[in-house]
C-alpha cells in the first residue's frame, strides 16, 4: 500500500484537532502545531507529532527555521489560523512568515481554511467569484488568501471558505440565547457542522482537488428568527427575539461548486435536524 501524504496542520484548535483525528484514522502521518502547551500531550496521545508555535510579534528566526523544517518533511500544509488571532488589519502580516516558509520549503500543496465572512452582507446568493483572492484586496482575509494562491505555480493550493461552524462544544442554541430585539431576523443562516467541515477538507486531500476556491456550508438556510429560537429551545434556554423587519436581509452562501467537484456527501445539510449532534 502506498504511503499516504504527510500533512502539517498549522492550528490544532477545535477544527484542526478534529481534522487531525480523521486524517490519522485514514492512515496519514500528521504533524500539528498549537499555541497551547497543555494541548501538546493531547495531540501526542492522538498520534500527532506536536509542536508549540505562536505566530505574531514573538515569532523569531528560530521559529521560522523550525516551521520551514516541518514543511520540508511534509506533502500538504493545512493552514488553519483564524483571523481573530491577528490584530486589526494584521492578518496578512501574521501569515507572511508562513508564506515565506512555504516557498523556502518547497512544499507541494497548501489547503487554506478561510471564511464566508469575505462576502458582502447583501441579500443575494454568494458564489466563489463574488470575492476574489488577491494581495491588494480591501479585505484582510482576501489578501491573506492571495498570498497562498501562487503566482508562478510554486505549489498548488485550494482555498476553502467555511460557513459558521457548529458541532459538539459549539451548540448554536447558546450563540444568541436570552438576547432581545436583535436585528437581521430575516437573514438566512450560513452554518456548517464540524463533521462536514472535516469531511470536505479530508476529501480535498484524499482526492487531490487542487487549484480551486470552494464555499462550504449546509444546503439549508433557515432564517435567523426561526433557527436561533428553535436552537435555544432545544437546549432549554431562553430563546432570542428579533425586531420586525420588511423584506430579506443578509447573504446566502452557495456551496454548489464543492458538491459538484468533490466526492463527498454532506451529513448535516438540514441545520435544524443537526441540533442533536451539537
Amino acid at each position: 500500500m502506498p504511503k499516504l501524504p504527510t500533512v502539517v496542520l498549522l492550528g490544532c484548535g477545535w477544527l484542526g484537532t478534529a481534522l487531525a483525528r480523521h486524517l490519522l484514522a485514514a492512515g496519514h502521518p500528521v504533524v500539528g502545531t498549537t499555541t497551547t502547551p497543555a494541548h501538546l500531550p493531547v495531540l501526542t496521545e492522538m498520534g500527532v507529532q506536536p509542536h508549540l508555535l505562536q505566530l505574531g510579534a514573538e515569532f523569531g528566526p528560530a521559529d521560522y527555521d523550525r516551521l520551514t523544517d516541518l514543511l520540508r518533511s511534509a506533502d500538504v500544509l493545512v493552514l488553519n489560523v483564524p483571523p481573530r488571532t491577528a490584530a486589526a488589519g494584521g492578518y496578512p502580516a501574521l501569515l507572511r512568515p508562513v508564506h515565506r516558509a512555504v516557498a523556502a520549503a518547497g512544499i507541494g500543496h497548501v489547503l487554506f481554511v478561510s471564511s464566508t465572512s469575505v462576502y458582502p452582507d447583501e441579500p443575494r446568493l454568494m458564489r466563489e467569484a463574488d470575492a476574489y483572492s488577491n494581495r491588494d484586496a480591501a479585505s484582510d482575509v482576501l489578501r491573506a488568501e492571495g498570498h497562498f494562491v501562487p503566482r508562478y505555480g510554486q505549489w498548488r493550493s485550494t482555498v476553502v471558505r467555511l460557513g459558521g461552524l457548529i458541532g459538539p462544544g459549539r451548540a448554536p442554541g447558546r450563540f444568541l440565547a436570552g438576547r432581545q430585539e436583535l436585528a437581521q431576523g430575516n437573514a438566512p443562516v450560513n452554518l456548517l457542522h464540524l463533521t462536514d467541515a472535516v469531511g470536505v477538507l479530508a476529501a480535498i486531500i484524499e482526492h487531490q482537488v487542487w487549484g480551486h476556491t470552494f464555499n462550504v456550508a449546509a444546503a439549508e438556510h433557515p432564517l435567523r428568527r426561526d433557527f436561533y429560537p428553535a436552537a435555544a429551545n432545544y437546549l432549554g434556554l431562553v430563546p432570542p427575539t428579533f425586531r420586525p423587519e420588511n423584506g430579506p436581509t443578509g447573504k446566502t452562501i452557495d456551496s454548489s461548486l464543492v458538491r459538484e467537484m468533490l466526492s463527498y456527501t454532506f451529513q448535516h445539510d438540514d441545520v435544524l435536524a443537526a441540533l442533536p449532534y451539537c
